[in-house]
């Protein structure tokens, strides 16, 4: 027996079929469930890097106001897997054809994967900063470094409040 599984927001709902893709059963037996994955939430910093949590490890990227602010990217410097980083201290650069930009760490731990596709192709930072524009993937030394970033509607009013200034 097969399962087809559709991710909404939050939940997971299960759909047993048959070999033949059949439903098995009625749809109106669908099951409700959520896994650790579905609940990740993204959180932020004040410099605009995010990171989204899976267990210990995290992925690292800038957020869309941060690839807005920066424009078009030509260049991405990422720490090499290995590298231990520090929360709130320098661990790699963006250029664009506006402007420099340093990548300061949210959290502390040591670099597993850095994203080579973002490297070679940084413009991908620009399309999609949140997805294929990740920056480096990181095993947390002190999860509860965690508790000190902000949730996204935290981070929306922080950014709403930098706009609200600069006009």
């Amino acid at each position: 027996m097969a399962s087809t599984v559709w991710r909404v927001g939050v939940a997971c709902f299960h759909r047993a079929t048959d070999v033949t893709g059949r439903i098995s059963r009625p749809t109106s037996r669908l099951r409700f469930s959520t896994s650790s994955f579905a609940l990740a939430e993204r959180l932020f910093t004040k410099k605009h890097e995010w990171i989204l949590m899976d267990k210990e490890e995290g992925t690292v990227g800038i957020t869309d106001y941060a690839q807005k602010a920066l424009g078009d990217i030509v260049f991405a410097q990422l720490p090499d897997p290995g590298n231990e980083v520090t929360k709130g201290v320098e661990c790699g650069a963006l250029e664009s054809v506006k402007a420099a930009s340093e990548i300061y760490s949210p959290v502390t731990g040591t670099v597993i994967e850095k994203n080579v596709a973002a490297e070679e192709k940084p413009q991908l930072i620009n399309k999609s900063c949140y997805k294929d524009g990740w920056l480096y993937k990181v095993h947390l030394s002190d999860p509860s470094e965690l508790d000190a970033l902000m949730k996204e509607k935290g981070y929306d009013d922080f950014v709403k409040a930098l706009q609200d200034e600069d006009h």
